[in-house]
Formats: structure tokens, sequence, C-alpha cells
């Protein structure tokens, strides 16, 4: 616990142990993001919209979106083997497109997956189907050593 952090803010930290396609992310399930779909190479996520988690605008704010995009996209690049792979996001670039000021989805794809990395790319749309972020990102993929867990 760092200087000045109080009990409730680490309360508030631990994992509720919502499973996200396999693992658990204390993050995601912090912010309300929910599992929606996995197959090979596409995952699809769900983020219910928060006045909590807006910017000064009452807009979902973008780091909260691109955390979203982030998980989401590295879940498609694992999809084909979720609980023997991890990764690690080596470059993302966002754009983003419009406000998000509704429940949002997240889609993901990988578009080329080789022995050590991965390229993935998504977009984030409305409950309206207005596409608020689109994004790219190159992952590498790391055997997830379950006897050391």
């Amino acid at each position: 616990m760092g200087i000045g952090a109080s009990t409730q803010q680490t309360e508030l930290a631990k994992p509720r142990g919502r499973q996200f396609f396999g693992i658990e992310v204390p993050f995601m399930d912090y912010v309300g993001l929910e599992p929606v779909s996995l197959s090979d190479g596409l995952c699809v996520t769900r983020l219910n919209w928060q006045p909590h988690l807006t910017n000064s605008r009452g807009d979902a704010h973008g780091g909260l979106i691109m955390s979203a995009m982030d998980f989401t996209l590295s879940t498609a690049a694992r999809a084909h083997d979720p609980d023997g792979l991890g990764v690690l996001t080596i470059d993302m670039a966002t754009q983003f497109y419009a406000p998000g000021r509704s429940t949002l989805t997240i889609e993901g794809r990988c578009k080329r997956r080789g022995r050590s990395l991965a390229f993935c790319d998504g977009e984030v749309r409305d409950e309206n189907g207005t596409v608020v972020a689109v994004s790219r990102a190159v992952f590498k993929l790391i055997a997830l050593n379950k006897e050391a867990a």
C-alpha cells in the first residue's frame, strides 16, 4: 500500500474473481468490462457507461476506452490458446472519432499471428452503432507457466 493510501482504496482494488476468457484481470473487473464472446481471432466485450468513469464533459474517458480496447485486442491475440498464452503490448495506436456517451461494444480481431507476435485491430461502437474509436496493436505472445502459479 502506497503512502497515504486508504484501506477503502485497497479494498476496492482487490480482485472480485470475474473471469475474462480464462484469466482474472482486476482492473477490467473494477471498470466494469464484461466479456461477451471469444472465438479464434475475435473477441467482443462490453463496457457499460458509468458517470464516475467520464472526463470533464461527461463522456467515457479516453484512457478507459483505450484500456478496454487494449484488453479486448490482446485477448483476440491469444484466442487460439487462451489458457496457455499471455501477451505483452508492444505497440498500440488509437484514433477517437466520436464521444462515448452510452454502453460501448468493443470488438478486437487478430489479423495475423506468428510464433511470437500478433497483429490486431478493433473498434469501439456505441449503442447506436456509431464508431467511437479504432485501434491497431502489436502483441508479444508469452507462454504461461501454469505450474508456477
